[in-house]
C-alpha cells in the first residue's frame, strides 16, 4: 500500500487504515413521508478516510501532523470503490496525539488518530 500527501509519501504508515464511501444527500429534500418511504436526494459521493498508530517517535509525530496541516491537501490511497489508487482533496479533523513515554530526549506517542474527510 502506498499513502502519500501532497506528492509526499506518508512519514509513517498507520497500524489501521478505513476508508468509508460517504453519500451526502440534500438536508431539505432527504425526507420521509409519513408511511415511513424515503423521498433522499444525494448531492455528492465522497471519502472518509480513519487512520491510527501505534508507538510512534516525536519527530514522526511532527512529520506526519505538518503533513496535514494545510486547509486542504491531496491524499493519493488505495480507494475501494474504484478499485485503483486515487488522489482526493482533503481536510482533517481532530489530531488526538497522547503521549506514552519520555525515554532520554525524545518523547514518544502512542494512539494518535486521524480522520481525513474528501472536500
Amino acid at each position: 500500500m502506498l499513502l502519500k500527501v501532497n506528492g509526499t509519501e506518508i512519514a509513517v504508515y498507520p497500524a489501521t487504515f478505513q476508508p468509508t464511501v460517504m453519500d451526502l444527500d440534500d438536508g431539505e429534500t432527504t425526507v420521509r413521508t409519513a408511511d415511513g418511504t424515503l423521498n433522499r436526494a444525494r448531492v455528492a459521493v465522497k471519502r472518509q478516510i480513519e487512520m491510527s498508530w501505534g508507538v510512534i517517535t516525536w519527530a514522526q509525530m511532527s512529520a506526519l501532523l505538518k503533513s496535514m496541516s494545510g486547509v486542504f491537501f491531496d491524499f493519493y490511497y488505495p480507494d475501494p470503490m474504484s478499485g485503483k489508487y486515487e488522489t482526493k482533496r482533503m481536510y482533517v479533523g481532530n489530531r488526538p496525539a497522547p503521549v506514552a513515554v519520555s525515554q532520554g530526549n525524545d518523547i514518544l506517542f502512542n494512539g494518535l488518530k486521524l480522520t481525513l474527510t474528501e472536500r
